[in-house]
């Protein structure tokens, strides 16, 4: 998917919105594990119920991972579905990768042309080559991690970093990966995780990129604001995409939880457009 057509489903839905299918067997209904394949059933119904009011779903890998090769193939089976009933939206594989350049290229191969996804997550800290391979597909992005929302972020992303050729010589750590990331690419293939809980970061950051897409996790059951990240993190394109996970996909628990999931989803989707019609 490109930077155009991203923007174009966000204000064709007037939605900003990702929902992220962090699906656990251990927390989807009862009735669902009677079935041949929980997860993806799961994945269907929640899918089915909310796709007119998000632009992009985001399963994170470690619940199907977990599962061994089981949770591999409920993977595989959403995105297969995905792409064939709903292309309009916007695939992340929330993978977390980074390696050497050889070990990338072959991740970069099985997200992008195995699975078929639109994006991976993807963390910085072994440098250029660990992610120029991501970089290398066409509309395919990379997604990396700038500012993230757990509590561990300030071990290393908000320490004082120097270097001698920025005009602030001290400054957090994270202002330099957002610097020399963006480098690597263009707005059109790299997008940066943001976390929503560090909201009052956001004028920064877009002082940074003022231009690039940010994946904004931390609303909803984290206690992110999406008020505030709108107020901060919108450009003119609005170049968000906020993400929900448990707050939609588990609003509910019996069998009508796809429709607590549409309930709660169209409710995000409605704030949303109020923010929209501000830019």
């Amino acid at each position: 998917m490109t930077y155009t057509q991203l923007v174009e489903q966000i204000k064709k839905k007037q939605s900003y919105l990702c929902i992220g299918l962090d699906t656990d067997i251990q927390k989807i209904p009862a009735h669902l594990l009677n079935c041949d394949d929980p997860v993806f059933e799961f994945n269907k119904q929640i899918i089915d119920a909310t796709h007119e009011y998000c632009v992009a779903y985001k399963p994170n890998t470690a619940f199907y991972e977990s599962l061994g090769t089981t949770g591999w193939l409920s993977l595989e089976k959403t995105i297969q579905y995905l792409n064939k009933i709903f292309p309009s939206h916007f695939t992340i594989a929330d993978a977390k990768r980074g390696d050497i350049g050889n070990t990338s290229q072959l991740y970069a191969r099985a997200f992008f042309e195995t699975l078929k996804f639109d994006s991976i997550t993807v963390a910085p800290y072994m440098g250029e080559d660990s992610v120029k391979p991501f970089l290398e597909f066409k509309n395919k992005w990379a997604i990396i991690l700038g500012v993230t929302s757990n509590a561990g972020a300030k071990d290393f992303q908000f320490t004082k970093s120097w270097d001698e050729n920025e005009s602030e010589h001290f400054f957090p750590l994270f202002h330099k990966t957002l610097r020399r990331c963006s480098q690597w690419g263009t707005k059109e293939n790299i997008m940066f995780v943001a976390g929503a809980t560090k909201a009052e970061m956001f004028k920064e950051i877009r002082e940074i990129i003022p231009d690039h897409f940010l994946l904004v996790p931390g609303v909803g059951a984290q206690g992110g604001s999406l008020k505030d990240v709108s107020t901060y993190g919108m450009n003119d394109n609005c170049g968000l995409l906020v993400n929900s996970s448990r707050q939609i996909i588990y609003a509910g628990n019996g069998k009508d939880f796809a429709l607590h999931a549409k309930a709660e989803a169209e409710k995000v989707q409605k704030e949303m457009s109020v923010y929209l019609k501000e830019i």
